[in-house]
């Protein structure tokens, strides 16, 4: 993505181009086959959602055709896992790589260990909390459940950012807010909820055994299999 005149603009494929993904369901089922995927251009060429789409079809509200809207119906789906994945960026990891996702992001720890150990913040940790006794939860509900407000604590998006990079929250939905009226007002709102009510806390955990250090290393050589002309240190990047 790059700004032309002061305006967003994809770098993404012509609507002419057959290899185009053109759907939601092409889209889950490329991520299945290749196990991660950005949303959006980075170092390695062609490893984005944005990369395989047609450019100008982002951001147009048209669910049949717009990327934007597809990350909503994935996350919604279930089947794949959405979020900030990858440096702090949107992106998915599909349900056969996470539990290998998560021993490398993890490290071993669920998020208490974690805690006990001096590892995570109590923003984190009160962010955790709260989510432990939801099956789900709108990003503004969790947020001032878990104490967050200008005269709270500090930092809710920051500590967002960290759990899902860390693999131990992930998005479920998105939902526009309700007026008295129960009308729907804003834009769509992220839903929340623990990782482990996803895909289920055994399966999750089903590669604690692999060190963090051995699972990056596998999913790394995967990539390479993919990505033949990309370096490891660029996968390595990537995958921060």
């Amino acid at each position: 993505m790059i700004t032309l005149d002061g305006k967003w603009t994809m770098e993404g494929l012509s609507r002419n181009d057959n290899n185009r993904i053109k759907n939601y369901k092409e889209l889950t089922g490329f991520i299945n086959s290749i196990g991660f995927l950005p949303l959006f251009k980075n170092n390695i060429k062609g490893f984005s959602v944005e990369e395989l789409t047609a450019a100008d079809s982002w951001w147009g509200g048209n669910s049949e055709e717009d990327p934007w809207e597809w990350r909503e119906l994935i996350a919604a789906e279930g089947s794949v896992a959405y979020g900030k994945l990858f440096n702090n960026k949107a992106g998915f990891v599909s349900k056969e790589w996470y539990p290998i996702f998560a021993a490398y992001r993890r490290d071993g720890y669920d998020f208490d260990s974690r805690y006990e150990d001096g590892l995570a913040s109590r923003k984190c940790k009160l962010i955790i909390d709260v989510l432990s006794e939801y099956e789900t939860l709108p990003s503004y509900e969790l947020k001032a459940m878990a104490g967050f407000s200008s005269k709270g604590e500090k930092g809710f998006e920051g500590a967002m950012a960290l759990l899902q990079m860390q693999t131990y929250i992930t998005v479920r939905d998105f939902k526009r807010k309700r007026n008295r009226k129960n009308e729907e007002y804003g834009w769509p709102v992220a839903i929340y909820s623990l990782s482990e009510k996803l895909f289920g806390e055994e399966y999750l955990k089903s590669a604690y055994h692999m060190e963090a250090k051995a699972a990056k290393e596998e999913i790394i050589k995967h990539l390479l299999g993919f990505f033949s002309d990309a370096s490891y240190e660029e996968i390595a990047k990537c995958l921060k």
